[in-house]
């Protein structure tokens, strides 16, 4: 207990030391004003995302200790309403030569884990993957297994299960558990991965404590890598009230993907081909993105994901933290032909960030047009009927030698992105051939619907009313922040233009 008091006090000093550097918190380059990011120190995947008492948490894997994945601990923040965040000390540290890693948290409403102690009590149960090395000089000689840890005050304090690990196969590899209540059988649900074998399994309980492995899922889709951080969510149907199906994510090294069918309690039907690819973005950087347990009744299913690269993400240029989450994102899927598609929309309480309003209303583009606002934090919202042939761009986070550019190409259908010429390109040799990406995105009704949020370093669009999405880190040079409109081969008609200026959630 004096250790993990220790930790917690180390953590928070962090957060007051970093106040009183060169730059005010929350004001560094390339420091993004409203995605989450940690006060100092590295950060990726979030973990434990549950709703109660009115606050959303976020759990993180988190090292207390640096500004490069290591010591994996989780960190921890609150928010009302997933945009203003409060940090918290931190929650459940490295101990023992086991590093914490992924997992989740429920609410133990009827105290099935039996960790509440007097009438009234309603224990946070995290249960997350123990990665446990004997000999810190052989750190590939590892077991993983499954952990649990609770708070019986809301998620402020933490004490480890004495009877740890409960869920071990004696296996390498074995990760990531994600868990919710699924209520027709009354039982706790796990989804968890074997990844080199690129599997998901289900696992049931009624304590928490004692599993029984249900089914799995898999190989299927994506397997050019090892599976990680799956989450399994009902999610509604587009237009159709009360329709819901089931959604599996799981993320692939670099990568996600994400199957789409029924689950019955014990097994998972995905209703999509196995043999297509669906990705929940298209961009280089969104990983390991899961989804919130215990929601109010009636709200929208929430997303939130890492947006960093594993090819590059221990190098980004900055400082003193490393490593943002991606918006929050509300969920829903509707049928396209044969295949089901997910769509997303962040979340409606962005808009509140939002001021120094902008509109144009409709026009025709023959060229370039260069916009009097600038920023380094905005959303725009255009909507526009393309011409025949040629493309439409929108550059930004430009200056005179550097921009960020993403265009629609009229004749293939395809939104392009590209940040070769973003700025600074050369801290890691993976960036710069990891800058071009495309997306499939044919017309709606004959338009093009573009949602962009720009945050400083962390690029987000989303494309015909977010059916397409794609997250990209760019790392522009100070004062680069033109936004040009650019039309080839043809007039575009910009059917409505709108742009914000983003204050800063902190």
């Amino acid at each position: 207990m004096r250790k993990l008091l220790l930790l917690a006090v180390i953590h928070y000093c962090t957060i007051v030391q970093a106040q009183k550097m060169d730059f005010p918190l929350y004001s560094e380059p390339y420091r993004p004003i409203y995605h989450f990011s940690p006060a100092k120190n590295w950060a990726n995947d979030p973990n434990g995302l549950v709703y109660f008492d009115g606050e959303y948490h976020l759990f993180y894997q988190h090292n207390p200790y640096g500004i490069k994945s290591g010591h994996l601990s989780w960190g921890h923040a609150v928010s009302k309403d997933l945009i203003h965040w409060q940090q918290l000390p931190l929650a459940i540290p490295e101990a023992d030569n086991v590093m914490i890693y992924s997992g989740g948290c429920v609410v133990d409403y009827h105290n099935a884990s039996g960790f509440a102690t007097t009438p009234g009590q309603v224990p946070m149960v995290a249960i997350y993957t123990g990665h446990r090395t004997e000999d810190s000089t052989k750190k590939d000689d590892h077991i993983e297994a499954q952990y649990l840890a609770y708070s019986l005050d809301k998620g402020r304090t933490w004490t480890k299960y004495s009877g740890n690990p409960v869920l071990d196969l004696h296996q390498k590899d074995f990760r990531d558990p994600n868990v919710f209540w699924y209520e027709p059988t009354k039982s706790w649900i796990m989804a968890l991965v074997l990844p080199k074998e690129y599997k998901t399994q289900f696992y049931g309980s009624q304590n928490l404590k004692d599993w029984k492995l249900l089914s799995e899922f898999g190989p299927a889709g994506d397997t050019s890598f090892i599976w990680e951080c799956p989450a399994l969510v009902e999610v509604p149907v587009k237009d159709q009230a009360g329709k819901k199906k089931w959604i599996l994510f799981n993320s692939v090294q670099y990568a996600m993907q994400y199957f789409v069918g029924d689950f019955d309690g014990k097994t998972f039907h995905s209703e999509n081909s196995t043999a297509k690819i669906f990705r929940p973005d298209e961009g280089p950087d969104f990983y390991a993105a899961v989804t919130y347990n215990n929601l109010p009744s009636g709200a929208s299913p929430v997303l939130l994901g890492w947006a960093n690269s594993w090819r590059y993400g221990n190098s980004i240029p900055t400082s003193p933290w490393r490593s943002a989450m991606a918006l929050p994102r509300n969920l829903s899927v509707e049928r396209s032909g044969e295949d089901w598609i997910l769509i997303q929309h962040p979340v409606i309480a962005l808009s509140k960030l939002r001021m120094d309003a902008f509109s144009h209303g409709e026009f025709y583009l023959r060229g370039e047009m260069k916009l009097n606002q600038r920023g380094k934090a905005w959303e725009m919202h255009i909507l526009l009927e393309p011409g025949v042939l040629g493309k439409f761009t929108i550059r930004f986070a430009a200056g005179k030698e550097h921009h960020t550019d993403l265009w629609y190409d009229t004749d293939s259908h395809v939104i392009h992105f590209d940040r070769s010429r973003s700025g600074n390109t050369s801290f890691h040799p993976e960036f710069l051939p990891h800058s071009e990406f495309s997306m499939p995105a044919d017309l709606v009704d004959g338009k093009v619907d573009l949602d962009i949020f720009f945050d400083n370093s962390i690029v987000e669009i989303y494309a015909q009313h977010g059916r397409k999405v794609l997250t990209a880190q760019v790392f522009p040079e100070p004062g680069d922040e033109q936004i040009t409109l650019i039309s080839e081969g043809g007039a575009t008609k910009v059917l409505r233009l709108n742009w914000w200026r983003m204050k800063s959630a902190w």
